[in-house]
């Protein structure tokens, strides 16, 4: 799974200390509502919402926010209707972009993704034009703390994990299972006493493009544009960043 970026990852660190937490904090109420319309508000037998909250919680939302998302999305409160859709295109370097939108106005938000794209140096597609080049995956990250790396990895697999990557400069894990399995290998985890930093659906690339420096530099400030949109859950990429290039935005 060497083509999952190091960019989600340092993309989350940053988000923790984001000045725009309201912002960030819209977006996690968003998924929030649409987990708990779709099948139903208890966390317990919807892992949808199970996983949302848990997100949400580790971005210190005050749980009144996470209660009144839980009661939009399950009727208790009225709200406006999201619309859940993703949109594909393409950045600098001919890299292939998955768009994951929450928004109550379909239109703009297609309005909005189409600007920021063609600023950025890319472009909008069509249905299906790069989606074939992902495949969705539960991608799961164990600080170890003081246990075995290699016996986390192992752990994981036991659990249900398709695979893991050992990261034995950071002292990490990182663990990819079908999307079905997520919830129940992260359950397994934490209840092994492990530190769970995350666990999210993502859509990985099944192959990556390399980027020159200035390219590079370029797509991630097409990332961040589109990320910063209100109506924008998540972007995912088949981009590959120089180490370098991704330390520098790392120190932003």
């Amino acid at each position: 799974m060497g083509g999952h970026s190091h960019w989600s990852t340092i993309k989350r660190q940053k988000a923790s200390q984001d000045a725009k937490r309201g912002q960030l904090f819209t977006k996690l109420a968003r998924e929030i509502v649409v987990a708990a319309r779709a099948s139903g508000p208890d966390p317990d037998m919807n892992p949808r919402l199970r996983l949302a909250i848990d997100k949400a919680r580790s971005y210190n939302m005050p749980m009144d926010n996470i209660e009144r998302a839980i009661k939009r999305g399950s009727g208790q409160v009225e709200g406006a209707d999201l619309i859940e859709a993703t949109f594909e295109g393409y950045g600098p370097g001919g890299v292939a972009i998955l768009v994951d939108v929450l928004a109550d106005n379909r239109n703009r938000a297609v309005q909005e993704l189409r600007t920021t794209l063609a600023r950025g140096g890319g472009n909008l597609g069509e249905a299906g034009c790069v989606a074939w080049q992902f495949q969705g995956k539960g991608v799961i990250e164990v600080n170890a703390g003081g246990v075995d790396l290699d016996e986390v990895g192992l752990i994981a697999i036991d659990a249900g994990a398709d695979d893991v990557r050992v990261e034995k400069e950071k002292g990490r894990v990182v663990v990819y299972t079908e999307p079905s399995a997520l919830d129940r290998v992260r359950q397994t985890l934490a209840d092994g006493g492990l530190t769970v930093e995350s666990a999210e659906l993502a859509m990985i690339p099944t192959s990556t493009v390399s980027l020159e420096e200035t390219t590079a530099v370029q797509m991630l400030r097409l990332l961040d544009s589109l990320e910063e949109l209100d109506d924008v859950q998540s972007v995912h990429s088949n981009a590959d960043f120089p180490d370098a290039v991704l330390m520098e935005y790392a120190g932003r």
